[in-house]
């Protein structure tokens, strides 16, 4: 219970830390189309904004949802089944943020530089956080099950 209690609370102070970022993100999305150049946009750059707000609202909400769940829940001794529900709901969150970040990445630079730009600057900005957010945590997990890791102090620099 300990462990689960552990868990539990190192997932919410994730996802506080996520949820500034995805809610402001969502807010000034959300004033764009009241913005005089909003109606300038092409068809495809209010696409983007489309899906990237629907991603963007969606990221919100899952990244949001333990809490309920675990309102919900409190004090039914489902402990276990909240921390492995929630984990798979920031898990998606997280999925759809990055989608999101992609998408307004995609917008900008196709208002301010071409499409050419756009999708070269998305295509970077998706490989930096798939390597980030997915290919380096795995390769970490990798190493610590075959027992990589050393326990160091963070004062040891090496």
């Amino acid at each position: 219970m300990q462990r689960l209690d552990r868990h539990w609370t190192e997932l919410l102070q994730e996802l506080r830390v996520v949820q500034t970022g995805i809610q402001l993100l969502t807010g000034i999305l959300l004033t764009l189309p009241f913005q005089p150049r909003f109606v300038q946009l092409s068809t495809f750059q209010q696409s983007v904004y489309l899906v990237t707000l629907v991603c963007a609202v969606l990221s919100g909400g899952l990244l949001i949802a333990p809490v309920a769940l675990h309102r919900v829940l409190f004090r039914r001794r489902a402990r276990r089944v909240t921390v492995q529900v929630a984990h798979r709901l920031a898990l998606v969150g997280l999925g759809l943020l990055a989608v999101a970040l992609v998408g307004i990445v995609l917008l900008i630079f196709d208002v301010v530089l071409g499409r050419a730009a756009a999708v070269v600057a998305a295509v970077v900005i998706a490989l930096v956080l798939l390597g980030l957010w997915l290919l380096l945590p795995l390769r970490l997990l990798e190493k610590a099950e075959r027992g990589g890791f050393e326990p160091r102090g963070l004062a040891d620099p090496e």
